[in-house]
């Protein structure tokens, strides 16, 4: 149901409103189109598909991808289709890729997938499908390859999405730009990011592939790429600023006449144009958007805030910024200062100080606090230290879980615990569970039972991890089984007002002063995400309760990004035995520990990973100038 997805306000930025084409794209090699979030990006590429093939004098051959990037623009293709705006009845549908060996009804198959987010809902004759045949004898396979390849050239409009590392279909690095169609051999790597589609299973991963080549897909006479979300950033950044790489498949369309890139401002964050803007054209210098210049700069020539001189804005294009606001030693002091007054040790507020240029206000003291934590373990991995601090300084401090977070506890993990429940003496259902186990099927969702016993697995660790900083978890720790996760797969479903109600009546009952939010921005369609936005449209639909009249929304980060100090409104240093404290709460989460099922690419521990991003946001505000802290948690205000 909800609106669309979360972003961050823009504040300043480049000003884009009249400038030539040629200059606004400058920096890249393959134009990027962004959009405000996902929707509406998705809706610019369903208008490029409709148009062409209402354009068309029949017979229209358009290419298509799956997976999770293309599922907003099914969505609205069959929207346009229901609404009588286009027809696919004479469109030939050609699909990119499939997994070798899959039937076709397969709950992981891309046929399947396909048919069911698009193919099924809208008017296109079977017979007009073409989708590689995961069934095909391996005998065969070569002359089936070959045969599809000639029927995929030449294709009218080819839409594909791209993968973390540049990969399109499974052409993953290493790929000749002269590839056709053909089968490969996943890496192990790409096994475990497509174990994600088998429930985590990598046994039950295929191994191998169906794909068009990158030739294949030079042959289509328009291309269009998409990427949605700031974990494709860095993909982006190559396909569209860098050189053609054979690390980075999609790079290789560059050369590609007639070809563009749809992107969503999260997965834009790392080009030019938004990195420095002012290298591009004319901008609006707002006080945030020229503290992130000044933080830009002293990267570029490595010196703090207050050493910078005239000659270093004026050498790295902020000519513009000091003939709009002034003196460059006066725009030095004030961003030291806006810089300084984001630093606070009283993340609740300071009872009884002067808060003029504090983050929080010091009254109402203590407050009512509210941490959604999308798992049982984002709240301490991510701000451990500010969460230990809250509770430490007094404040009413609850934490909601949002998921159960169940299918990431790893089955060894229950025979574990029912182990020692055994040797305890407390129970003897080791043989139930095992069979519970045992009947597991590879790539499908697990029984509920066993969902269940991995879910109290998970709350036990969570309830652990709070108490180890004295707050009560019996009272203060809150357990909301959003029910858009419960569905036992790595698939979710969609969230629902059931879960918006859920949030709502725990905010209506604590009547929180303050609430922290993840502020994850990479998967457009991950938990952390939904998460988020379910908290964010709880809290459009209590506009009327008083208690939101005095609340503010903090955002926190994951284990994996952290915000840039540009953004930041609050940071909060922590000191060596903070630290050390955050990482013994963090220790709790036993499961989550050395046997991770799904750790991304980074095989390093959570704890490792939240102390090495907070530690180097510590060293940033070092090397600008600031106080040199153990490590520093830093905080976006929603509102």
């Amino acid at each position: 149901m909800a609106s669309g997805h979360f972003t961050l306000a823009k504040d300043g930025g480049l000003i884009e409103t009249g400038i030539p084409y040629g200059i606004l794209h400058s920096y890249e090699n393959i134009p990027a189109y962004i959009s405000p979030d996902t929707r509406s990006g998705c809706s610019r590429v369903a208008d490029i598909v409709v148009k062409a093939i209402n354009e068309s004098s029949g017979g229209f051959k358009l290419g298509l991808t799956t997976g999770k990037t293309p599922a907003g623009l099914y969505h609205e293709l069959v929207k346009r289709f229901q609404n009588s705006e286009v027809s696919f009845a004479d469109v030939q549908i050609f699909s990119i890729d499939e997994y070798y060996p899959v039937s076709h009804d397969a709950l992981q198959s891309r046929n399947r997938r396909l048919h069911e987010e698009f193919l099924s809902l809208v008017d296109v004759k079977a017979e007009n499908v073409h989708i590689p045949d995961g069934e095909t004898p391996r005998e065969n396979i070569s002359e089936y390859c070959a045969q599809f390849d000639k029927m995929a050239r030449e294709l009218d409009l080819l839409v594909i999405g791209v993968g973390e590392q540049g990969q399109v279909g499974f052409n993953e690095a290493g790929s000749s730009e002269k590839s056709r169609t053909r089968t490969v051999l996943l890496s192990y790597k790409s096994r475990k990011r497509q174990a994600r589609n088998f429930n985590g299973d990598l046994v039950a991963t295929p191994k191998t592939a169906i794909t068009m080549g990158i030739s294949t897909m030079m042959s289509a006479k328009r291309v269009v790429l998409m990427a949605w979300g700031e974990d494709k950033a860095k993909a982006v950044f190559d396909i569209v600023e860098g050189k053609p790489d054979p690390a980075c498949p999609a790079s290789f369309l560059q050369r590609h006449e007639n070809i563009s890139m749809y992107v969503d401002e999260n997965a834009a964050c790392m080009l030019t144009r938004n990195v420095a803007p002012w290298l591009v054209g004319p901008c609006e210098w707002t006080p945030k958007f020229i503290r992130k210049a000044v933080v830009w700069l002293c990267e570029q020539v490595g010196k703090p805030i207050l050493k910078l001189t005239q000659q270093d804005y004026l050498e790295h294009s902020l000519g513009e910024l000091l003939e709009q606001k002034g003196a460059y030693d006066k725009i030095n002091i004030n961003v030291f200062n806006d810089l300084q007054h984001t630093i606070t040790g009283w993340p609740g507020g300071k009872p009884d100080a002067d808060d003029s240029t504090r983050p929080v206000a010091s009254a109402p003291f203590p407050k009512r606090i509210v941490i959604f934590s999308p798992h049982p373990d984002d709240d301490v991995i991510s701000m451990g230290g500010t969460f230990i601090r809250l509770v430490e300084q007094g404040h009413e401090v609850h934490v909601a879980y949002q998921t159960s977070g169940n299918v990431a506890v790893h089955d060894d993990v229950v025979y574990q615990m029912v182990d020692a429940a055994n040797e305890l003496g407390f129970a003897d259902r080791r043989e139930q569970v095992r069979e519970l186990i045992r009947t597991k099927k590879p790539g499908e969702p697990e029984p509920r039972a066993l969902l269940d016993i991995k879910g109290a697995i998970r709350r036990s660790e969570a309830r652990s991890a709070v108490r180890s900083f004295g707050l009560n978890e019996d009272t203060n720790a809150h357990f909301l089984n959003l029910p858009f996760y419960e569905t036992g797969g790595i698939k979710k479903g969609e969230r629902t007002q059931k879960d918006i109600d859920i949030i709502k009546a725990l905010l209506n009952e604590v009547k929180p002063h303050q609430i922290y939010v993840a502020g994850d921005l990479a998967d457009p369609h991950g938990t952390h995400r939904v998460c988020t936005e379910a908290v964010l449209e709880a809290l459009e639909q209590c506009q009327s309760e008083q208690w939101l009249q005095e609340c503010h929304c903090w955002l926190y980060r994951g284990a994996w990004m952290e915000w840039e100090l540009g953004k930041v409104d609050m940071a909060v240093p922590l000191s060596p035995d903070e630290l050390i404290k955050k990482r013994h709460a963090i220790y709790r989460h036993l499961s989550q520990k050395d046997i991770m099922p799904f750790p991304g690419d980074d095989p390093r521990e959570f704890w490792q990973r939240a102390e090495e991003r907070t530690q180097n946001t510590a060293a940033l505000y070092n090397a600008l100038g600031m106080a040199e802290y153990q490590a520093i948690e830093v905080f976006v205000k929603l509102f």
